[in-house]
């Protein structure tokens, strides 16, 4: 390892990539800059084009593709289209998640919660991570070597809060899956971790959220290149020996016991 931030001839996959303010657009980029050949996804043609666009403006190799995640036809199609352009996958993003372009945000207490919704929660965001993740693995098992990182939460695997039983079950049980994919595939080279995001300020950002991010210990919410860098650092061969694992960037937002904008001078 030279310099194990080097990612030249390597090939990552990144999902969720529709929002030029979102981790997932945030993680490609900071990939492509590295050098990795980036391929991308996202459920709407014209934003992964302007994304595409972007990248490539920068001299990045490119590959975008849509595909509905949910739809593991598509994961898989899309699994296949990405190794015959740039070559076999090393390492996987999986961003997709918690919102798709033209559905509502599953809202709900949890004795309100419908078994429909519930199911479209982790449909978006436990299976879009699920199906892709199985697209990718044998290739990374053949090559004996292979990056997975999971774009979790804070919410579910740490915390909660009301309205949030679907979400917090789906991105729960994504770190499960992590753990499990850590344990069956490290043998053979293949490492699997999350990153928990805090309060991000993203273009799904609710005001509130927003707001809250004013209250953690740095004073601010955090940024998707932030959370971005964590996971660069997660699909480098520096990481080797870290699998299992999910990590917290949240701006020291747990180590709180009150909250409030009262508890910080300006010193």
């Amino acid at each position: 390892m030279t310099n194990p931030f080097d990612f030249t001839g390597r090939l990552a996959l990144v999902t969720g990539c529709g929002s030029a303010e979102g981790i997932g657009f945030a993680a490609a980029r900071l990939l492509a800059r590295l050098g990795a050949a980036v391929a991308i996804t996202s459920t709407t043609a014209e934003r992964l084009d302007a994304r595409a666009a972007g990248l490539q403006r920068d001299g990045a190799r490119i590959f975008a593709q849509v595909a509905d995640l949910t739809d593991r036809g598509q994961a898989f199609k899309l699994v296949a289209a990405a190794h015959e352009a740039l070559g076999p996958i090393e390492i996987l993003v999986n961003a997709a998640g918690m919102v798709q372009t033209g559905t509502d945000p599953v809202s709900a207490r949890f004795g309100a919660l419908e078994p429909d919704d519930l199911q479209r929660e982790l449909e978006i965001t436990l299976k879009t991570a699920f199906h892709t993740t199985q697209a990718a693995l044998p290739t990374m098992v053949d090559r004996r070597y292979g990056r997975i990182v999971m774009v979790s939460s804070v919410t579910g695997p740490y915390v909660t809060a009301p309205d949030s039983t679907a979400y917090a079950m789906a991105k729960a049980a994504m770190d499960g899956m992590m753990r499990t994919i850590a344990l069956e595939y490290g043998r053979v080279g293949i490492t699997a971790n999350s990153v928990a995001p805090g309060w991000i300020a993203t273009a799904s950002s609710a005001p509130d959220e927003l707001a809250a991010g004013q209250h953690t210990p740095i004073g601010r919410p955090g940024t998707p290149d932030e959370v971005a860098g964590l996971i660069a650092y997660l699909a480098s061969e520096s990481a080797s020996y870290v699998t299992g694992q999910s990590v917290v960037v949240d701006g020291g937002n747990m180590i709180q016991e009150p909250h409030g904008a009262d508890l910080y001078g300006t010193d």
